[in-house]
């Protein structure tokens, strides 16, 4: 969500640090059962000094009134107030709740007259100021008594019209310190980003000005903006819900993602428990369970959206599974894991999250007798749907299934016994569909309609001055898409193709961070290129036809990129779709496009379309969704919602219910979106191509109210079929914040009750619930038709488009050999593996590089003296001076300037035979002799004889009596804790023979360390001798003295580069010239 309520000391706080002294110093302290007094006085000397009060900080209003505020005590008294209270369970009007917070701070003694109000909100166009003369606990309706000042958007702050609108009633010697303080606190109200703030009182002397009573809220979403002015915020729960340690990491996980994950526990105790998609789709499950009577019995509250991956679905899963398993009920317990019909997240991925859960908590919950319904659709939902039913059947747990085919919550009344469990319908099997024509009515296809379309002449006191005979969308419309969104790209295309589109829709994406340069796209069964610009100015220039902006920068970074479209006149929509921008650059943004004249749709939207025409990203989702709602040709039926999920689900509920949707805006789930209702309800009333009006509505906000209003003085004549949902929030006994920034409300009038009350009484169609939605569009739309107010769209035939290879092979559709295989890592998951082992888990057992190059080059975890012998190995030979080859090399290339990987492949390109690289040859001979049979005398007698060298036998430097130090160190640590080392034996006996001829022909280095490996993987008990001596032929050993001599050389590469040495020329006279005689 957006905005949110904060404690009153965290308010004060920030109030002491930004105002200065325009008000006296707020202070104060926190107090909860985990205080120590001793320390809090110890630090805040002035609480035994002053006279203090003692209240709940707990967003609790109207405290006075409820006698919970102690005043004018000492800090004994205060102490023996709180404790009072302390833990104590108390009811507010509905809600009941512990009191656990309490703030302590100084007591200010004054006069009733000395008592102001003053509160500062937040709305659409700009910052209203209520103030009035008279405050305190008995101020009454302030609404009607306040004076107000507004500041519009963007506009200045004027101190003289303030003055002059709100300090008419206040005496002359405080008139000008309370100018200069609401001038200050209206700063820090912008520059903190608050949404909300109230004092009350506001104690105003003729010398200084006192913060009592502070209730705020700020735009979390502000965060990143605010984060060093906010230091360290804490969001409290509201009064009578507890916070749990399972809702802080679930929102841990959601800060950590590009996903949604959202979660409330209700009541731990509850039977009924949910585990939704969507935003949308997640209160509408909540208002049908509490409209069938089981409010008191819904545990949670929450939602996942966004396409979060299989480990963070799974993580939800799993969190929620475990709150839900805490105690038993002797009735057993529900859990709905249900959805719309998703854009582009992929069901099948999301479910086996789900799946790998259930199958965790398996056991716990067949003891809680819990019985499962499953409602879910969009891209991959039957594999979605095929892996729910067999973990049903594998883990003997009753699960019940369901596709579109079924209404999104009729799942609801089946799991709690309102209506029978069907069997699931036959459905039309559509994943594949488009890869082939339609197989339904052939006919000459329809071209879509591009009728004329109006939007609204004022709406909230904006003035919108677009084009009323432009239509936002035509069969012609031509977009720029900003960022590197190829899926929602392709998705446009394929849409446009099934439409029977001359053009695409798409001409050009802007991209910063590359520069100009095509992508490569499919249209239809061609292959198409489409710029991609670094820069929105040279876009535009090029692309004089595009008019419709769709955005998909960033939160942090899409004002900027929205601000920089509307600069341009040709375009005319923009459609956002970041979720989380802060609300005053939302509302910049829209003040700016009503002046422009450019219709903005979202932020926080997936967007909109209009049928057989134009689509915007992601909207409608994958072609199999677009056919079965027949999108590929305009109906009757235009809709407008705020949630983007539910817009695809209403494609769905029109499409079986009337002959199909003629256009869809989902318009943003925030507080402040870029168009309204009434603007899209308004140019549906003025195309006579749309026939039905279908509404969408919500808790929070009073944009309905407009919609009534227009029924009633016939501004909207077409027939409107409208449903607010969020009804379940009036059952709640705490304040809930649902899924989208807006689904909150501050008043009764705003709560979604109230608002399909008034929409019926003005005339709309409301059904009962959102259950009934679609059958009431079936009857209006049924009625109309026979009254022979039109006639139902015929259906049209779409043109075959071909499916993506990357998409048929995720749908199982299709196989082919791969390019490449691996058996040591895999790296598609949540976390990277080597040979099945997690990289946590390698980490946290100190497996060291011994264990890693145990996993990746042997796919096996050899024991702790294996992993150690391997470390040694790469410690022994990591360097042998700079005079050998391979270092030499390394020291000439850096000293030429070159770069570090090219020093190293000079100095590792040296390696072989002669140097470093006879551990695999020397392995194998003396393998070979020690295998036959063969006596060390007659190995070393037929080497001679054959004219070959003894690899891993002689040494340049050391001999008999100058022993090789690091070969010590290996023969010990080998004989010390190897199980046996026969070839080590072996070859130690061959080195008698060696010496006894030239005291330098010593088993060396690799030698030691060839014949050592052969007797680890021999003998480790991890292999059979044919693989290990598949190791050694596949060069396993040398690979130990690259890997280890690597380290060396980028040590010299380094060591050159410190010491600022120049290019090297070999000294002419270390060359000997032999030259042949002049000719």
């Amino acid at each position: 969500m957006s905005t949110k309520a904060i404690y009153e000391a965290t308010g004060k706080k920030l109030l002491n640090k930004y105002l200065c002294s325009t008000a006296a110093e707020c202070r104060c302290v926190s107090v909860d059962e985990n205080t120590k007094w001793d320390e809090l006085v110890a630090n805040n000397i002035w609480l035994e000094k002053e006279s203090l009060v003692a209240k709940p900080d707990q967003l609790i209003k109207r405290r006075g009134k409820l006698g919970l505020i102690k005043g004018d005590v000492n800090l004994q008294g205060a102490k023996d107030f709180i404790l009072e209270k302390l833990g104590k369970e108390i009811s507010i009007g509905h809600t009941t709740g512990k009191l656990k917070h309490f703030i302590i701070e100084p007591y200010v003694k004054h006069e009733n007259a000395d008592e102001m109000y003053i509160c500062i909100y937040s709305n659409r166009d700009g910052e209203m100021i209520l103030f009035h003369h008279e405050g305190g606990i008995d101020i009454g309706d302030v609404d009607s008594k306040a004076l107000t000042y507004t500041v519009i958007i963007d506009e200045p702050f004027e101190v003289n019209k303030m003055e002059q609108a709100l300090l008419k009633n206040v005496p002359a010697d405080r008139r000008s310190h309370l100018s200069a303080f609401i001038t200050k606190l209206f700063q820090v109200y912008m520059e903190l980003q608050f949404t909300y703030l109230e004092i009350n009182p506001l104690v105003v002397t003729s010398k200084a000005i006192y913060i009592l009573d502070l209730a705020s809220r700020l735009d979390q979403t502000a965060e990143y903006l605010c984060a060093s002015k906010w230091d360290k915020v804490t969001f409290p729960p509201p009064f009578g819900r507890d916070a749990y340690s399972e809702e802080a990491y679930i929102a841990e996980l959601d800060a950590k993602s590009g996903a949604s994950l959202k979660l409330t526990v209700l009541n731990p105790k509850g039977r009924v428990w949910t585990m939704v998609a969507g935003g949308g789709a997640s209160v509408i499950y909540s208002d049908t369970i509490c409209d069938m009577g089981f409010a008191s019995e819904l545990a949670n509250y929450g939602e996942y959206s966004g396409a979060p991956s299989e480990q963070q679905t799974y993580e939800y899963a799993k969190t929620i599974l475990s709150l839900m398993v805490k105690e038993k009920t002797p009735d057993g317990k529900t859990l709905i894991i249900g959805g719309g019909i998703a854009n582009f997240t992929n069901v099948a991925a999301t479910f086996k999250g789900i799946v790998k859960a259930l199958r965790e908590y398996r056991d716990l919950l067949i003891e809680n007798k819990v019985s499962i319904f499953v409602r879910r659709a969009g891209p991959n939902y039957q594999e979605g749907l095929r892996v729910m039913r067999e973990v049903g059947a594998s883990l003997g747990i009753p699960v019940h299934v369901f596709g579109p085919e079924t209404h999104m919550t009729a799942i609801v009344g089946m799991a709690l016994g309102k209506r029978p469990i069907a069997a699931p319908e036959e459905v039309e099997l559509t994943t594949a569909n488009f890869l082939l024509p339609s197989s339904g009515k052939k006919g000459d296809a329809r071209v879509a309609s591009d009728t004329a379309s109006s939007t609204t002449e004022k709406v909230n006191g904006d003035v919108l001055k677009n084009d009323l005979n432009r239509p936002l969308f035509t069969n012609e419309t031509r977009a720029i898409v900003w960022g590197m969104q190829t899926k929602a790209v392709q998705g446009m295309l394929d849409f446009d193709h099934v439409c029977r589109r001359t053009q695409p829709s798409v001409v050009a994406m802007v991209y910063p961070f590359t520069g100009d340069h095509k992508q490569k796209f499919y249209w239809g069964h061609e292959e198409i290129l489409l710029p991609c610009y670094k820069n929105m100015a040279d876009c535009i220039k090029r692309h004089p036809e595009a008019d419709v902006l769709i955005n998909f920068a960033s939160l942090r970074s899409a004002y900027e990129s929205t601000m920089e479209a509307m600069k341009y006149p040709q375009i005319r929509t923009i459609a956002i779709i970041a979720e989380g921008i802060p609300e005053q650059l939302t509302r910049s943004m829209i003040r700016v496009a009503n002046k422009q004249n450019v219709f903005l749709i979202g932020p926080a939207t997936v967007g909109g379309l209009k049928a057989g025409c134009f689509k915007i990203g992601h909207t409608g989702g994958m072609l199999d969704n677009i056919l079965m709602s027949k999108l590929y040709r305009p109906g009757s039926v235009a809709y407008v919602s705020r949630s983007g999920g539910m817009s695809n689900e209403l494609n769905n509920i029109i499409a079986r219910n009337s002959d199909g949707v003629y256009e869809g805006i989902a318009i943003g789930g925030d507080r402040y979106p870029g168009t309204t209702f009434t603007d899209h309800i308004y140019r549906y009333e003025g195309d006579p191509e749309a026939k039905i009006i279908v509404l969408l509505g919500e808790v929070g906000g009073i944009e309905e109210y407009h919609i009534c209003e227009a029924i009633k003085s016939k501004r909207i004549t077409k027939p409107l079929i409208a449903w607010c949902i969020g009804t379940c929030a009036s059952m709640f006994t705490s304040e809930v914040q649902f899924g989208h920034a807006g689904s909150h409300a501050d008043n009764d009038r705003e709560t979604a009750v109230a608002k399909n009350k008034a929409l019926r009484e003005a005339g709309a169609h409301v059904p009962n619930s959102f259950d009934e939605l679609g059958d009431l569009i079936h009857k209006v739309f049924g009625d109309l038709v026979q009254a022979g107010q039109f006639k139902p769209k015929p259906d049209v035939v779409p043109p075959s488009v071909p499916m993506d290879y990357d998409w048929a092979r995720e749908l199982g559709l299709i196989r082919k050999p791969a390019s490449f295989m691996t058996s040591i890592v895999d790296d598609r998951g949540q976390e990277l593996l080597y040979a099945g082992m997690p990289i946590t888990d390698v980490i946290k057992e100190d497996m060291g590089i011994g264990g890693v190059l145990s996993l990746l080059w042997f796919r096996k975890r050899l024991p702790k003296y294996a992993t150690d012998f391997l470390e040694m190995t790469l410690m022994v030979t990591a360097d042998h001076g700079p005079a050998v080859s391979g270092a030499h090399n390394t020291i000439v290339c850096a000293r030429a300037g070159k770069d570090l990987v090219s020093c190293l492949a000079s100095g590792l390109l040296t390696i072989g035979d002669r140097f470093g690289g006879a551990l695999d040859n020397a392995a194998k001979q003396f393998s070979e002799a020690f295998d036959t049979g063969l006596h060390p005398s007659d190995f070393v007698n037929n080497m001679r004889k054959e004219g070959k060298l003894l690899m891993g036998i002689g040494h340049r430097v050391k001999s008999l009596n100058n022993p090789d130090m690091r070969v010590v160190l290996l023969k010990n640590f080998a004989k010390q804790h190897f199980p046996t080392t026969p070839l080590l034996d072996y070859a130690l006996e061959v080195e008698k023979i060696t010496v006894s001829k030239k005291p330098n022909l010593i088993l060396n280095v690799d030698g030691c360390i060839g014949v050592c490996m052969v007797d680890l993987l021999r003998h480790c008990g991890c292999f059979t001798l044919e693989e290990a001596t598949e190791f050694v032929d596949d060069g396993a050993l040398n690979g130990l003295f690259v890997l280890g001599r690597s380290i060396g050389f980028i040590g010299h590469f380094l060591d050159q580069k410190r010491l600022r040495q120049g290019l090297y020329r070999h000294p002419w006279d270390d060359i000997s010239y032999v030259l042949p005689e002049a000719m």
